[in-house]
């Protein structure tokens, strides 16, 4: 069944796929705070646990309704899909149950229409670990680029605001940190490219 996502109507349902130590969980619960900003009145954020340690692919969840939820099963076809690393889309399966017309949102250099995936939904692709590291957001050696997939999410699905990504940042993060990491949403929000139907 086809829904257009930016109707808004009923139950959104979004799947993270990251590695451990790359923000992935973290990145849901900032989502689900900026989406009840934006007028969501029901909003879930769930981390799925397996292997953990730095590295292993780790996914994470979010459910957005413009009514209460009552709903709090595990995802089985989301209407939108974030990768923080592009190895995770054969790794981990990372499109499995995306809805047609859903989106796949990849934190990758490629072009939308160079991205090896089949399947009828939407493509937008964003060099979130470039603009990551322009910013010196590297923990550990590891390039953070969660809070940069905010703003790729946000443009390729206009579900939520760059303006309640920024407050839902400077809620979790000091001052000077917050700042960094809002700058990563806003440059990967400008820098996104989409475009329409799978391979």
């Amino acid at each position: 069944m086809s829904v257009d996502i930016g109707s808004l109507k009923g139950i959104v349902e979004i799947r993270w796929h990251g590695r451990g130590g790359q923000g992935a969980i973290s990145s849901a619960q900032l989502l689900a705070r900026a989406a009840f900003d934006d007028g969501f009145q029901g909003v879930t954020s769930a981390p799925t646990f397996g292997a953990e340690r730095r590295g292993a692919p780790v996914s994470a969840s979010n459910r957005l309704s413009r009514e209460p939820l009552r709903t709090f099963s595990q995802i089985e076809h989301p209407s939108a899909v974030i990768v923080l690393d592009d190895t995770l889309l054969e790794v981990a399966d990372a499109t499995k149950g995306l809805i047609e017309d859903g989106w796949l949102v990849i934190n990758s250099p490629l072009d939308p229409a160079a991205v090896e995936c089949s399947g009828s939904f939407r493509i937008a692709t964003a060099d979130a670990t470039r603009i990551a590291q322009e910013l010196d957001l590297v923990v550990a050696g590891s390039v953070i680029v969660n809070t940069a997939m905010l703003g790729a999410f946000a443009r390729a699905t206009e579900l939520v605001t760059l303006e309640s990504v920024e407050r839902a940042i400077a809620e979790k993060f000091p001052a000077e940190l917050a700042r960094r990491n809002f700058e990563a949403a806003r440059r990967t929000y400008e820098r996104t490219k989409l475009a329409t139907g799978g391979s």
